[in-house]
């Protein structure tokens, strides 16, 4: 059985029915433990006016909520950002044929930079990822099992790419995952839609920021918070 002619987005009732007949969308919920995965808040896709950017500016205003939040709890926060050697040739061929914007994604420049009102702390680490889930190729599983989390919110962009990719190899490590929705953008609003449905459907809660928020300010308060 299949469904056509739908809007592929998370309000689309029937499209969430058929689904959940099919066995997809179940609620995971929260584990004991949260941690909270800034994804690529960095120039190049937060720079309208950058090859690779849009006005993530709405999405920017929602980390800092959550950024706030998590710090008050003493959770675990791990930033991401892409960058390559000059030399360009750790990306290979291939990546830099399909993402041409790959080559402008250097060790040192302003576009691999993270925004400012990230504000990030010495203890919250800036991991540097090859690809688009924050897992490949880096110690993020080690620093999280460290942690002993069990749970990853995940935020930042974009949505179609390196969430989806970050979320679903949480989802393939066993990590409850949530991604509030109005904290992760898209330079394709479509895109933006059709991977939240999906993420929502397959590797993570879809919930609305105020609910994180609400989750979150419920956590006790670290001592020197």
């Amino acid at each position: 059985m299949s469904i056509s002619h739908t809007t592929h987005t998370l309000d689309n009732a029937e499209l969430r029915n058929f689904y959940e007949k099919a066995g997809f969308r179940g609620r995971v919920g929260w584990g004991e433990r949260p941690a909270l995965l800034v994804i690529d808040m960095a120039g190049a896709w937060t720079s309208p006016e950058e090859m690779l950017g849009s006005d993530l500016s709405a999405v920017e205003d929602h980390i800092v909520e959550l950024l706030g939040a998590a710090r008050r709890a003493g959770l675990p926060i791990i930033f991401t950002t892409m960058a390559w050697d000059p030399s360009l040739s750790e990306i290979g061929k291939v990546i830099r044929r399909k993402t041409t914007h790959s080559v402008h994604m250097l060790h040192g420049s302003t576009n691999v930079e993270l925004r400012p009102r990230m504000d990030r702390r010495p203890e919250e680490p800036l991991v540097v990822k090859p690809r688009a889930s924050a897992f490949y190729g880096t110690n993020v599983d080690g620093m999280l099992i460290s942690a002993k989390a069990d749970t990853v919110i995940v935020v930042g962009c974009s949505t179609s790419g390196c969430i989806r990719a970050t979320a679903e190899s949480a989802f393939n490590r066993g990590f409850h995952v949530i991604v509030p929705a109005e904290a992760v953008g898209d330079r394709s609003q479509t895109a933006h839609q059709g991977n939240l449905f999906d993420i929502d459907a397959r590797y993570g809660d879809v919930e609305p920021v105020a609910d994180v928020l609400d989750t979150l300010r419920a956590l006790p308060a670290r001592a020197d918070a």
